[in-house]
Parts: structure tokens; C-alpha cells; sequence
């Protein structure tokens, strides 16, 4: 089977998979989605003895079709080896009633690193398939974790550049200092005075500028892009979905074809849309909770089916979900429309002229498989604290956002199929937000270690992000002894690294700055 991809703005023109990896966004705007959604070729008994890379290969052949078995096992083979801190990549931890799918083991400590480590390789692999020889610049939008690990994936990679825009303000202390301390000589970062979304607009719209195509033609460059709008980043996350089933199958928590349900705190929607994926593979996987924070544009939409970004930008304490337009959403509603590229193409008009769509009532009928929830600050909070009181396990602000919503999901519905929270990133990120949580909702916790050290710990901790006086790195020392969890690497690195990377530009100067960095100007 060779699996093809056509635009979600235009069913006529389709493209091979390495096509679709190099070119990032399709000419017209759209997003690359394949023809048809391939099904899994071995069973779930074969599945639950395989390894991560062997899953890997499993599921990524029937994706990615023009890449031979050697290039395929070879992009696998050099993405997921020991730059993760554990040799399984995606442990399982069971929390009380719930699995935890850990994603955050990777070299950035964040669940893009499960994608990111691979795309640099699936990139340049396309690059040689399709006698690319120009110089492919990669530009990337990030709302905190997206970046560094695009950046440590394509950090001096031959025939790349990399160019990450964030959001100045707008992502954790230890985001930042992760992407402007970041080496390599093809690497640029670049804070805008603005939100993500602008960020991520100002990406789009340069790669919807066909001038600026053909300047950077003519100067030796192309774009390609590193976010979740890039199917190359997409089809890797579909795997650790297949990969979490069969392990749950494999230790004997669930019965062979039992459905589980899975949780996914969403921003940019590529998550959770690699679980919708996966279930259209085959994957037991009944509904998939978007649990969204106070950014709750994707709940509403679920509520309504009305999409609606005109609303007040709300920087929260799970900053990689403070998005109001959520890309891969156009890859869901493409599908509940039938395939209908002119459908969809009329409400991503509607979106960018005036901040609001409506899906019909028969497309909303089709998004059974979803269900949304959100969690509030506070919530966010209470969950981290409560969890760590009863357990002893200490997660982020993102993953506790999941686990709220599943709770709340399950007690609204009755709902008692086995959960999977997918949690997107380590706590040692987000040291400022955990240690305010374990200080005001974790207390003492009753038969574990990490509680001693919280009575000690923790209290300073809350003083210092009352007043924001403490440096960044008390706060993880105390996260350490509260929680007996070692600092990553990841984070050990980057204290008192030096600045690389310092460039700053206003929102309505982005495409000037690429051309500076490229040296066009």
C-alpha cells in the first residue's frame, strides 16, 4: 500500500508522505492528512511484546509508505535510543485509580521530545528521497516545549537551520533559559512581544507568502516547519497510544479488546488527535477526554460546536496549553465534514477574518468520540497538591489539569473504564507552579519521605513565589527533597549556562527578523 496525503483546503493534488514531511503546511494553508487512515497490520497480542521502537516501526510503516524499511528503522533507531532517561521511553505508573503514561523522559523532559527526536531524521531523510538541495529552514511557533525540543533535534544537523519564536513572558523560567541557552550554529531563537498565537500566526502566514517563497527560494532556503501542523510530527505521537494499550494488555490491568478511556490536556490539538488516530487504527481506546485550563476554547467548542478565539488571553500556570487557536483542530473538523475541503476551507476563512466558527449540527454529532473538560487555576493546584498527599507522586501543572477533568469526568458520568492520563511533561519544568501547589494543598504526606521534606521545603517555596524573590533553581532544589525525585539532566544543564540567544522583535516583525537571521537583508 502506498498511502497518500492531500490538504484539508484541497482534496484534488495528493503527495507522498516524505512530500508531505519536507513541505511542513500545504501551498494553500491546509493541513496534510492521509487519504485514508491506515489499520494496524499486526494484533495486540504481537503488540504487547514488542518494544517502543519496535511499536515504533510497527505503526509508522503504514504512515509513512515511501520510506523503505532501512530508513524507516534507521530514523527509529537514532530518535529513541539513550537521550531518554529510560530504557522502556514511555513508562507506565499506576496513581491511585489511574495510569499515567510518562512522556517526559526525553532529553527536554517534555512530551514533544517523543516526536522531535525523530523528525530531524524523518526531515533529512525526505530531503535526500526528494533531491532537496536547498537549505531547509525550519520555523517553529512554541507555546514553551515545542522549541527546545525542536531545537535540540535539529541543533547542527546538516543542510537545516532552525528559527523559534515564544512568547516573552509567556512561558515557565526553565522553558526559557531550555531554548536561550540552547547551542548550535544553525540554531536562533526569538522572543515576540505578543501571545503564542500570534506567534503562531506570524509562522503561518509567512508560510502562506508566496513572495517571500520565492525570495527565500532564490537565496538558497526553504521552509519547513517542526510544529504539530507537521504530519511528521504527528504520525510518532500516534505511537505511544498503540505502545500504552498493549503494555496495560501485556501487565494483565485490562482484557483482551477491553475499551479504555484516555485523558490529554490540550492546547495545539496534535495530541489528542494522534489518539483519535489511533483508535481509527484499532486501538480499544473508547472516548478521548480534552481536558483544556482556563484557556477553555476547546471545551466551549466541544459544549457548542461553536469555535470562538475572541475571548481574553489567560496566562496560566500550564502555559503549553494557552492557546486560543488550535491548529490541528482543522485535521478533526476536515474529517466530521466528510472529507469536504470546501467546507472546511469556508470555516478556516471564517476563523481568520472573524475569530469564530459553527460546525453543522450533523458535523457535531460525529465528535462522539470526544468529550471536553477544564480545570481552573485552583483546581490545577488542588489536584497537584491533593495527589502528592496521597500518593506521593508529584506532577505538573499540565498533567494535573488531565487528571482533574478525568476525575471530574468520571464522577459526572459514572463512566469506570480504565483511565490513561497522558502526562505531557516533567514537574522539574514548572518548579515555581508544583511548589505553590505541594505548599498550599499538599500538606504532610502520611507514609512517604517526600512528606518530611515538604514540612521543611516547601513553606520557603511558597514564600518565594508570593514575592517572587527566590531564584528559579531554590525552587527545584526544594521540588527535589520534596518529592525524591532526582533533577533531570535537562534541567541541571541549563544552571548558569550562558545566554546565546537574546533577540527580541515585535509581532509585525517577524518575517524582517527571519530575513535577518538568513542574512537577506
Amino acid at each position: 500500500m502506498n498511502l497518500l496525503y492531500k490538504s484539508t483546503r484541497n482534496a484534488e493534488r495528493t503527495v507522498t508522505a516524505s512530500e508531505a514531511v519536507l513541505k511542513g503546511l500545504a501551498e494553500d494553508g491546509g493541513l496534510f492528512v492521509p487519504v485514508e487512515i491506515p489499520k494496524l497490520d499486526v494484533s495486540l497480542d504481537e503488540l504487547k511484546e514488542m518494544s517502543y521502537q519496535e511499536t515504533a516501526y510497527a505503526v509508522m510503516k503504514r504512515f509513512l509508505t515511501d520510506y523503505t524499511e532501512e530508513e524507516l528503522k534507521s530514523c527509529i533507531s537514532r530518535a529513541y535510543d539513550d537521550k531518554f532517561d529510560t530504557e522502556v521511553i514511555a513508562p507506565l505508573v499506576k496513581v491511585a485509580d489511574t495510569f499515567h503514561l510518562e512522556l517526559f523522559h526525553g532529553q527536554t523532559i517534555a512530551f514533544k521530545d517523543m516526536a522531535l527526536s525523530i523528525l530531524p531524521h524523518l526531515l533529512t531523510t525526505a530531503a535526500k528521497k526528494n533531491h532537496v538541495e536547498k537549505e531547509i529552514v525550519i520555523l517553529t511557533a512554541t507555546s514553551g516545549d515545542t522549541g527546545k525540543a525542536a531545537l535540540a533535534g535539529f541543533a547542527d544537523v546538516p543542510g537545516t537551520r532552525i528559527i523559534v519564536f515564544y512568547p516573552k513572558g509567556g512561558v515557565s523560567r526553565v522553558q526559557e533559559l531550555q531554548m536561550v541557552t540552547q547551542k548550535g550554529d544553525n540554531t536562533a531563537v526569538v522572543a515576540i512581544h505578543g501571545n503564542f498565537d500570534n506567534a503562531q500566526s506570524g509562522v503561518k502566514a509567512m508560510f502562506e507568502d508566496k513572495e517571500l517563497e520565492r525570495e527565500l527560494s532564490g537565496a538558497g532556503f526553504q521552509f519547513s516547519s517542526a510544529n504539530s501542523i507537521n504530519i511528521g510530527r504527528l504520525v510518532p505521537q500516534i505511537v505511544y497510544y498503540v505502545y500504552a494499550y498493549a503494555k496495560l494488555l501485556k501487565y494483565g490491568e485490562i482484557e483482551q479488546g477491553e475499551e479504555i478511556n484516555v485523558t490529554v490536556p490540550t492546547g495545539n490539538f496534535g495530541n489528542i488527535l494522534a489518539g483519535y488516530y489511533a483508535k481509527q487504527m484499532g486501538v480499544p481506546i473508547a472516548r478521548l477526554v480534552c481536558a483544556s485550563n482556563e484557556n477553555k476554547v476547546l471545551f466551549d467548542f466541544f459544549q457548542t460546536g461553536t469555535y470562538d478565539k475572541n475571548r481574553e488571553f489567560v496566562l496560566t500556570s500550564s502555559p503549553s496549553m494557552d492557546i486560543l487557536i488550535s491548529s490541528n483542530l482543522e485535521r478533526l473538523i476536515y474529517a466530521i465534514a466528510g472529507g469536504d475541503a470546501k467546507k472546511n476551507r469556508e470555516l478556516m476563512e471564517n476563523l481568520k477574518k472573524n475569530g469564530v466558527y459553527e460546525i453543522s449540527l450533523e458535523m457535531k454529532e460525529k465528535l462522539s468520540d470526544f468529550y471536553g473538560g477544564y480545570a481552573t487555576e485552583e483546581e490545577t493546584a488542588r489536584m497537584i497538591g491533593e495527589t502528592y498527599k496521597s500518593t506521593g507522586y508529584v506532577m505538573d501543572p499540565h498533567t494535573a489539569v488531565a487528571a482533574w477533568v478525568s476525575r471530574a469526568y468520571r464522577e459526572k458520568n459514572g463512566d469506570d473504564k480504565k483511565m490513561l492520563v497522558v502526562s505531557t511533561a516533567s514537574p522539574y519544568k514548572f518548579s515555581r507552579s508544583v511548589m505553590t501547589a505541594l505548599d498550599a494543598f499538599g500538606g504532610k504526606a502520611s507514609g512517604t519521605d517526600g512528606g518530611t521534606a515538604l514540612a521543611s521545603s516547601a513553606g520557603k517555596a511558597g514564600e518565594a513565589v508570593a514575592d517572587g524573590g527566590v531564584d528559579e533553581f531554590s525552587l527545584v532544589d526544594a521540588l527535589e527533597k520534596a518529592s525524591g525525585v532526582e533533577v533531570p539532566n535537562a534541567v541541571k544543564e541549563i544552571r548558569g549556562a550562558k545566554i546565546l540567544h537574546a533577540r527580541e522583535c515585535d509581532a509585525g516583525r517577524m518575517e524582517e527578523t527571519v530575513k535577518e537571521i538568513l542574512g537577506m537583508k
